[in-house]
């Protein structure tokens, strides 16, 4: 399970092929919303995706 935040307002919660889905996007984006490498580079308003549990 994952939630995705888009600066600190939670905006939903769920598999990544939902929030995908949700944002119209492919799944290795909201794997690359997860990367340390995406953290660097958005700004405070920019999509983050956390994983709260195992799948």
């Amino acid at each position: 399970m994952f939630a995705l935040y888009q600066g600190d307002t939670f905006i939903d919660l769920g598999t990544k092929e939902y929030l995908a889905n949700k944002l119209n996007v492919k799944i290795g984006t909201i794997e690359f919303y997860m990367s340390p490498t995406y953290r660097k580079r958005t700004n405070d308003n920019g999509y983050i995706v956390i994983r709260i549990e195992d799948d």
